[in-house]
Formats: structure tokens, sequence, C-alpha cells
């Protein structure tokens, strides 16, 4: 730990006492003497005290701060022996204090002085008759370690190292050729020399109250090796950070941040692999006060707890209902957690354990909780996070609060779960029954962080829309309660600060929240992962549209968007276009045994997302084919986005068909356009095709309005194995252009979810020629379609920015952007099932 700081009221109250005893000196001792040649006075002087007034040596508990007194001589018929001592502070420990050893001069007056050579001793006015025997030894001489030194703070290194003598603080008086005569001079000289010595006190004590500050305010940065990854804990204990001498908020290193400078700012902190972000992640104290852990630490106590050093402090712990006969019953590892402006709207909990399940369900019952955030999956990498705490169906009673489940909704980023809990044991029967909502977030990926904020912010959103007024804490947990948890809280915290103030504060309120539970926010990545999120609202805003409103919102975009010279329409693609395409994350598919397996080379896909297919035996290079794995509405993977095969590649297709199980494709292209071929015919017109140990046969076909539909049998003759696959060849689609209108559109995208019902929810392939233009726009629709049956609400631009993100230039042209919209109105009008949405 950094050596403390004395508090200013006990570094003050000696140095005031030493003066007023010096200045009471000279108003009850003055006598006229003589003037001592060479009186200086600088910042670095001895304490210098007359025993006959002012007693014992006094130690304040401060740095070096030598003081001048100029002792006037008693009368000539009285000797004073003077006793000097050097007040000095070691920067290696709290509070040590070091007095020089006194020592006993000759009678008569004496004024001690630091010169270059040492310390030396003026004439006497009265010398005794022996001479006064010359300053040596350790009695009177100021060694290296006695001189003043300035303490030197290893955090600080703007600060410089003080000298002994700063200019402008010396007062010099020179000798007059009259030395041996008295005058009437020196109380004048006295006065002088006092007050120049109470600035000097002055002005070091300030700096003293400056530097303190400035070291309790970075005092948590010390404590970083505390920092846990993604709920693993390690067995250091988090109590011992000293007290934040002002609001965390007072920290101007990290100031709010106004929206309009977060890009800029974003950009600037990222560059050098986040080395600025981590710099400031680090700065933040851990465990911003020093408090108690008292009830976690009891020994009934500690089984309840899933890490041993993350535990409530007792401040702001919550509280239970105590059972009767049952010690410390009142304990479970959570706590309460401020908002931006609601205090304790939050409880930030751990993931419950077995044993711990019933007094989770107390609280969510005391303290009237209508709403649970789960921001962790039960297990991750084979360990186990959290205890499942619900049942799958039915009901089951945890201690005394029955739980049974409503309904269950599971989508691509997260599940919704209704339960309906009611206290048992009740003789009356009159006990209420409450409705509590789970929000799981299931795609937290098990190491770091989510690769993209829109799942979080549409999860934010929907637990800010459900959750009643009249509720109390929405609990948050998710395994440790600090990390993900944390995160959580504090994007949800700024975008209200953003709303409010046009400005966010995520160090100040991380700060602030850490001081109610400790490691709130536990890593760099979550911390980075929290601008990410703002800056995604803060650019592209609520995009979400109810369906009554796509109308009203389609004559928006049409008309001119303000300051753009553009339609709104495309201003919100120009948007899209500007997502940055992640060249360096293709590194597979820009080997150059594979580059001649692309059709076109600016469309390659990511590493994070690509489909991987199995090595031949004995032959590299041989896992890729240019394909992507896609989310859809309910879940992750849900297509797999290709481009059209090439002579060269069908064999890797349909490895990929068969490798993932895919029984649905969709072909978006005609085998040749314009003169071009677009796809390689990988399906027999008749009888059987064989690609390496794949045989494909042809069983039916059948022409649809707007599509041909091809039953395919597939084996594989080396495990001699055989299915089912069903290719839709769509032939609406324009050489040029994009489909007339959006009902064959609709009938495919129907006939297809129909058949996966059928076949099993195993990926979709969909192709065209590059895999990007037509692919993207039916992966966006066959989304947006699906969310608007189940919800009633449609987002066609964040959809189409989630596909970007995961494959170049999917939905390709403004056109096909315009078609996502026309087809979603025209399907909505079209269907009666859809009459109450207008």
């Amino acid at each position: 730990m950094p050596t403390s700081v004395p508090q200013g009221r006990m570094g003050v109250c000696p140095l005031l006492l030493l003066l007023c005893l010096a200045l009471g000196a000279l108003a009850q001792d003055h006598v006229p003497t003589t003037t001592p040649p060479n009186v200086t006075a600088s910042l670095n002087f001895t304490v210098a005290h007359t025993a006959a007034h002012i007693g014992p040596p006094i130690t304040p508990i401060a740095a070096v701060i030598p003081v001048a007194t100029v002792t006037p001589p008693p009368p000539t018929t009285t000797t004073t022996p003077t006793t000097t001592t050097y007040i000095t502070m070691s920067p290696a420990r709290d509070g040590d204090v070091q007095p020089a050893a006194p020592s006993t001069t000759s009678q008569g007056p004496l004024l001690n002085q630091y010169t270059t050579g040492g310390l030396e001793s003026p004439s006497n006015t009265n010398p005794p008759t022996t001479p006064s025997p010359p300053v040596v030894g350790n009695e009177t001489t100021a060694t290296a370690t006695d001189m003043p030194t300035s303490e030197t703070y290893s955090d600080y290194s703007e600060i410089g190292t003080e000298t002994s003598t700063q200019h402008g603080m010396d007062f010099t008086s020179d000798s007059s050729p009259q030395d041996n005569h008295q005058t009437d001079d020196m109380p004048i000289i006295a006065v002088m020399v006092a007050l120049s010595s109470l600035l000097v006190i002055i002005f070091i004590i300030i700096i003293l109250y400056m530097l303190r500050f400035k070291k309790y305010k970075q005092a948590g940065s010390h404590s970083n090796s505390f920092r846990l990854a993604n709920g693993r804990s390690d067995d250091t204990e988090l109590q011992s950070v000293p007290l934040l001498a002002r609001s965390p908020s007072t920290n101007r290193k990290y100031p709010p941040l106004p929206v309009d400078k977060l890009e800029e700012e974003m950009n600037r902190r990222m560059a050098d692999d986040n080395k600025l972000f981590r710099e400031e992640f680090n700065a933040l104290p851990v465990c911003p006060i020093q408090a108690s852990c008292d009830a976690a630490s009891k020994e009934e106590n500690k089984e309840k707890n899933r890490y041993v050093n993350i535990l409530p402090y007792d401040h702001s712990r919550v509280h239970l209902s105590s059972l009767e006969g049952v010690p410390d019953s009142d304990f479970i590892n959570a706590s309460f957690i401020n908002g931006y402006q609601e205090k304790n709207k939050f409880i930030a909990a751990q993931g419950p354990k077995e044993e711990t399940v019933n007094d989770f369900w107390r609280m969510i019952w005391e303290q009237n909780t209508a709403t649970i955030v789960m921001v962790t999956n039960l297990k991750e990498r084979k360990e186990c996070k959290c205890a499942q705490y619900w049942p799958d169906q039915g009901c089951w009673t945890y201690g005394n609060i029955r739980v049974s489940v409503e309904d269950t909704m599971v989508l691509v980023d997260y599940t919704i779960r209704k339960f309906c809990i009611q206290q048992v044991g009740d003789v009356s029967g009159k006990k209420p029954q409450r409705l509590v909502t789970q929000f799981h977030f299931t795609s937290w990926p098990d190491f770091g962080v989510p690769f993209t904020p829109i799942g979080m912010l549409k999860f934010l959103k929907k637990v800010k829309a459900c959750n009643p007024q009249y509720a109390g804490p929405i609990v948050v947990h998710c395994s440790a309660g600090v990390g993900r948890t944390g995160t959580f809280i504090v994007i949800d915290a700024m975008l209200d600060m953003m709303i409010a103030e046009r400005k966010v504060d995520v160090f100040g309120f991380v700060t602030r929240i850490r001081a109610q539970r400790c490691q709130m926010v536990q890593t760099d990545m979550q911390y980075v992962f929290i601008f990410q999120a703002l800056l995604e609202h803060y650019l592209y805003g609520d995009t979400e549209l109810e369906v009554t409103s796509l109308e009203s919102h389609l004559a928006k975009l049409y008309a001119p968007s303000p300051g753009a010279g553009c339609s709104g329409l495309e201003a919100e693609f120009k948007k899209l276009t500007s997502i940055k395409i992640q060249n360096d994350k293709m590194r597979t598919g820009n080997l150059p045994a594979n580059m001649k397996k692309n059709r076109v080379l600016q469309i390659i896909p990511y590493e994070f997302n690509r489909v991987i297919i199995p090595v031949k035996r004995g032959e590299e290079n041989t896992d890729y084919v240019n394909a992507s794995f896609i989310d859809g509405y309910r879940q992750k993977d849900s297509y797999m986005a290709s481009q059209g095969p090439l002579q060269h590649t069908m064999e890797d297709f349909w490895r990929m068909i068969w490798e993932w199980r895919s029984c649905s494709i969709v072909m978006l292209t005609e085998l040749e356009e314009r003169g071009q071929e677009k796809c390689a015919q990988y399906w027999p017109s008749d009888g059987v095709v064989v690609y390496g140990d794949i045989s494909i046969e042809l069983k039916r076909e059948e022409e649809c309005e707007s599509y041909t539909v091809r039953d395919l049998l597939v084996t594989n003759n080396r495990e001699n194995k055989a299915r089912a696959v069903r290719q839709f060849h769509f032939h609406g689609w324009p050489e040029v252009g994009i489909p007339t209108d959006g009902k064959g559109m609709i009938n495919l995208i129907a006939a297809v979810q129909k058949q996966q019902q059928q076949s099993g929810n195993h990926p979709i392939t969909v192709h065209c020629s590059a895999g990007a233009g037509r692919t993207g726009t039916f992966c966006a629709l066959s989304t947006v379609l699906e969310r608007v049956k189940a919800e009633g609400i449609l987002d066609v631009f964040q959809t189409v920015k989630s596909l970007r993100l995961q494959r170049p230039h999917m939905v390709q042209t403004l056109e096909q952007y315009e078609f996502c919209y026309k087809v979603v109105q025209e399907y909505i009008d079209a269907f009666s099932d859809y009459a109450n949405f207008k």
C-alpha cells in the first residue's frame, strides 16, 4: 500500500501550537540584543525551541517541516540552555517520527541555520571565559538522513522532487558594523521572521493536503491483482482498501464524456490494442471504501458464498427475515445497487447455489421483485455457474415459496420465462399470487464479451419495458454477481444519463457502485463493451417499430432527410455501408490454397463464424468452404450463407450439407444470368451423381408458382447412411434489380419454415452467386417476418446491420434494403391475422 499522508488536522495542529509558543516566547522574554550575522530563513529550517518555555521536544505527525525560530537571549544574569530537535518522517512507513538527539551548547543565545557546509554556530555577544567547542559529532551535526528532503511517491511521476531551497522564499538580514552593540531593531526582525515562517508553514500544508487527495484518489489502482476473469475467483481478500477522501466522481482524469465526443474518444482509447481503456479500467478502485463484511464472514454463512472473496458489504447487503431457530438466516450474498437516479433500483446477487435457492426465492418475495435478470448460463466451460432455481415445467416449492412456470419464449439472444409465485403454509389460504418474469440472456460467451452489443441493447430495452412501476428492485445475477451483473447495470444507468444530460460518466458510476459491491464490472473487456453499447445506441438509436407504425415510418423514409441531401432511406442505408469490413479476420479464406475456392474475392467468411468441414485425410487446407453461420430470430446458426458452388468446390459444398445435417437448401439465382455462370449445377437432372464420398439422387421435382421444389436423397457411402434434403429453387428474382412484388418471397419463406418444422431445426443452407446480396435479403426477411408474427415488432435496420457484422455485404444494394421494407408491409397488409395491428 502507498504511504499514507496524515490527515490535515493532525499535521496542522502541532505546527500552529509550535508557532504560538515561539511567538509567546518572543513576547515574554524579549530583551535588546545584537543582531547576529547572516540571519537566513529559507524553506528548510530546524525547529529550535527554548527549553524554559517550550519544554519537551514536540514531534508532530507530518513530513519534514523544519522551522526557523529566532530565540532572544535571556538577561545577562541568566543562562538558558537551548535544545534543538529535528523532526523527520521516514517515507517508508506511516507516522514514523524520528527526533534527532538533543544537544546542549554553551550558555547564551543560539541561532541555528543550515548552510551548504553544514550547521554553523554564530558568534555570541557575551562569550564565556572558555570558548565554545566546535560543533561536531551526532549531537549537533546534520547528517544526510537528518537534512530536510521531500517525500517522493512512485504513483505521481508528474510531481517533481522539492529542493531544500525555493526562490522567492528566502529572507536575509545583513550584519551591521556595530554587531557588538545592543539595538532595538531585534523585535521587528523577530516578528518578520516569525510571520515569514508562518507563510512557509501554510504553503507546505497546502502542498501536503493536495498530495494527500491525489494519493487517495488513486489508492484503488494498487489493488488490481484482485481482478477476476469471467466469474472465476482467487483467494485474495478485498478488505484492506483505504477510504476515499472525496466522492468518487471527483476524479477529473476521467470526467463525464459528452455524447457527441463518444465516437472520437472510443477510437482514441481503442488504439494500440485498447491501451488507454486498460489504463482507465486499472485506475478504478477495486473497493473504494473500507467496509466490513462481518455477516458474510461468519462461519455459519461461509458455505452460502459461491466465491470466498466476493462478499457483500454489511452496509449494503440485503437482509432477509430471520427464520425461527435458524441462526444467521437473514444472510444472502446480494447487495442493493443504485441506478442513475433511483436509490436501490437493483439487487446484485451471486448465482444461487443448491443450498441457497430457497433463500433466493425468499428474497424475491420479501423484496417484492417482479423482474429477474440472469446474465449467465447454468454451465460454462463444464463448470457450474448457477443452480437451476426454477422448474422446467409445472410447479415446485422452494422453502415456503411455490413457483410454477406459466410461459417460456426462446429467442436467439435471450429466453423469457414467466413464473407465478405464492407463499405456502398459510392456513387462511388468502396469500396472493405474484407474477415474476425472468429474462435470461444466453448470448454471453464462455470467455470475453458478446461480439456485438445489439443483442444486449434489445435485451435491456425489453427488461425496462416489462418491469412494473410498482415493483421492488430488479434482481440481477450472473455467477459471482459482479462482472456481467455490473456491466448490465452500468449500461442501464448510462443510457438514462445519456437521455437526461447528453453525457456519460462510466468511470464515476462504476466507482460509485463498487462502493456498494466490490468488483462491479470485472474485466477491461466488459468495461470496453459498456462503451460499445453506449456508442451503438448513440449512433443508431432505437430503430424498433410497432407494425402499426410501419406505414408512417416508410413515409418518413421516402421524405428528404434533414441535412443529408438524400432521402431518409438512403441515409439509413449509408449508415449500414459505413460499417467497416474486417479484412484482417478472414485469414483462412485468404490462404493461397483457398483463394481459388472463392467466387468473389471481396466476399470471404470471417474466422469467428465460418463453416468448418472435416479435413480430408492426408490433405491440408481441406476444411474450408466459402460459407458463414448466420443467426436467426430464435436460435444461433440458423442459416449457412454460402456462395454458389464452383465446379471444383461442389464436393466441399455437399460435405458441408452432410456434416451440419442441413435438410433445406434455398437457391436464389439461376445457373446462368446475363451470359455468366452464377452457380454450378450441384444436383442431378435425373439419376445419381457422386462427389467424393457423397452421392446425390433426384427423387422428385415439383414446379410451384415462383420456385421449384426438388427432393434429393443424399448418401454418405463411407458411413453407409442416407438423408432426405429438399431444395427450394426461387425463380422470381430477375437478372437485374429486385422482384416486382413480395408475394413470391413470402410464399418461399413460409414453405421453408414448414419444411424446417418437419425435418428439425438444423441450419438452412442459403445461397445465391456470391452469397451476400440476395442471400442476405432472404435471411433478413425470414428473421424480420418471424419476429413480426411473434411480437408484432420489426427492426429492419438492426437486422441487416447484424447480418453485415456476420458476413460482408449482406443485403448488398439500396434496392434490396428497400425491398425488405416493402415485403414486410405487404405481409402485414395481406394476412387477416394481423388486421388488429392497424
